[in-house]
């Protein structure tokens, strides 16, 4: 299993792939999520791979065609279409219980891999909520510089206005939630059903 150390890093001052991000940041940024992504399917586990390896079969066409043809060639040799004999008449019971038994194991396959890509799926909320604050207090502060500035050079006209003020205030994240959740959950309550 592998460490932390194997999630790649963001160019730093003194990395030459900083020269490279500020020149060009898409590029830089499509990188980054590409090694992020690397490192993820690198970590998944042998049970992880399978799972994802099976899901990924299954879902092909070239399963459901071989599908069709298993239960074509299956029928044909059991309704007494063919030369064979029967070995499976007429209700298909064998069919039936291989059937079942290949439809329990592959919901099981694709639970595990919905469950991991869940899992993966909320750490990236978690990343983008947190690049997301970060930006916010950025801004804050970008904002409240700005203020000084204008202050600075008698040039408070629009940063005396309501947004500005609004806006370069700290963001209650927390209330910002609570008023999103009531607001939601009136909206809820009062709509007609």
């Amino acid at each position: 299993m592998q460490t932390r150390s194997a999630m790649p890093s963001a160019p730093t001052d003194k990395d030459p792939r900083h020269a490279t991000s500020l020149a060009n940041p898409i590029r830089s940024n499509i990188r980054l999520v590409a090694e992020l992504e690397r490192a993820t399917r690198s970590r998944r586990s042998c049970g992880a791979r399978l799972s994802d390896a099976i899901t990924l079969i299954a879902g092909s066409e070239w399963s459901i065609a071989a599908h069709a043809g298993w239960f074509g060639l299956w029928i044909a040799a059991n309704s007494g279409v063919s030369s064979l004999k029967p070995f499976d008449p007429y209700p298909f019971s064998l069919l039936t219980s291989i059937v079942s038994l290949e439809a329990i194991f592959l919901t099981l396959f694709v639970l595990a891999s919905q469950n991991r890509l869940t899992r993966e799926a909320d750490k990236r909320a978690q990343l983008d909520l947190q690049i997301n604050l970060l930006a916010e207090q950025e801004m804050t502060l970008v904002l409240r510089l700005l203020h000084e500035v204008t202050d600075h050079l008698h040039l408070t006209k629009t940063t005396q206005s309501k947004e500005f003020r609004a806006l370069s205030a700290a963001t209650d994240v927390v209330g910002l939630l609570r008023e999103l959740e009531d607001t939601i959950q009136t909206e809820k309550t009062s709509a007609p059903t």
